[in-house]
């Protein structure tokens, strides 16, 4: 039996998700839908997808799908995602989750009333390394955790190695609040937390955040956009259990296309976890210093065992009819601490607690 998708929103990054499922035996993608006649032409006849709807309402009133994977802007997530979960869809959402924690916390509940498969498709789940160092410290290898440090480096402000900032809509979008975007925070932000709290095994606590806006251009507007989206962050971060930490993003780290660190240190060791893109050759990789080497502080590579993609394994969830993470209920969670970190930054920095 094929299991449908649908996939709503047909931007850049809807090519990944109908690249992935095309890979997959017994899944198809049978449809889209975009408000954007152009791009959703152009996304049917890239992916040879049949069937194509202006609005989310019309494919449910078609109804010829089992599960759908939401691709839409940040502040479009919550509006189009209620009515799939509604109609008894499963949902695979991209990331933030919503644009606040009210909404993300309802879409979380009206998925577990629905009773369906929902997942957030935090991209960095599907790197190895970060699977290895979580199950490590899950099984001990560090002891007890006690501190963190995090960062996520991107180059995209000062650099155009992914296109010009300034002149595409794709980049604009992101540095405007009144097109949905929550900056780097929201951005970025969410990916990096996630990296750190699910790698320790807690969840966040408490945070204190500073946020930053650069002036980019003459009156910090461009067009329609508004540039007022926070470019950088710097926060401090406690964990359930007692762990603390740092954690910075900024999209301004010249020399950095897209870098992702995480050092984890507890009563028996550390844990380092790098990922880079693979186009420039390194990949990700794991490194731990344990037990005999502590005293000489000597690091060794760690070996990966290959893990699935949040796309696997949101079909495979639905064919099991088995909940997988990161669910919505801990996408909600993630969007409570990007909440309370703008909250904090208004603050001036004040720590506050989940």
């Amino acid at each position: 039996m094929t299991l449908r998708v649908l996939i709503v929103g047909t931007g850049g990054m809807a090519g990944s998700h109908a690249q992935a499922y095309a890979q997959m035996p017994g899944v198809e993608v049978v449809a889209g839908v975009d408000t954007r006649p152009d791009n959703l032409a152009e996304f049917q006849h890239t992916f040879g997808v049949a069937h194509g709807f202006a609005s989310v309402d019309e494919a449910i009133a078609w109804g010829e799908f089992d599960a759908a994977s939401n691709v839409t802007p940040d502040a479009v997530h919550h509006r189009t995602t209620l009515p799939l979960l509604a109609a008894g869809k499963h949902v695979l959402c991209e990331k933030p989750l919503a644009t606040t924690h009210a909404d993300a916390a309802e879409m979380a509940q009206a998925a577990a009333q629905a009773g369906v498969i929902n997942m957030v498709n935090l991209t960095y789940r599907n790197v190895a390394a970060i699977n290895e160092a979580q199950s490590m410290i899950a099984n001990g290898a560090i002891g007890e955790v006690r501190h963190f440090q995090a960062a996520y480096l991107q180059s995209w402000l000062t650099q155009p190695a992914w296109g010009h900032w300034d002149k595409e809509d794709q980049w604009l979008w992101r540095l405007s609040q009144a097109h949905g975007s929550m900056g780097v925070l929201g951005d970025i932000g969410v990916h990096i937390l996630d990296f750190a709290s699910f790698a320790a095994g807690r969840n966040v606590a408490d945070v204190s955040c500073r946020l930053t806006t650069f002036d980019k251009a003459p009156g910090n507007q461009i067009g329609d956009y508004t540039l007022d989206a926070n470019d950088s962050f710097a926060m401090t971060l406690g964990l359930e259990g007692g762990a603390t930490g740092v954690v910075h993003a900024t999209r301004f780290a010249s020399g950095h296309l897209n870098d992702l660190s995480l050092r984890i240190f507890g009563t028996k060791g550390g844990i380092e976890v790098l990922s880079k893109p693979a186009a420039d050759g390194t990949g990700s990789g794991l490194r731990a210093c344990l037990g005999p080497d502590l005293e000489a502080g000597i690091w060794r590579d760690i070996a990966v065992r290959d893990v699935k993609t949040n796309y696997a394994r949101f079909i495979d969830a639905i064919a099991a009819g088995r909940q997988v993470q990161p669910d919505f209920a801990h996408g909600a969670l993630l969007q409570k601490v990007l909440d309370l970190s703008v909250a904090s930054d208004a603050q001036n920095g004040l720590c506050l607690s989940l």
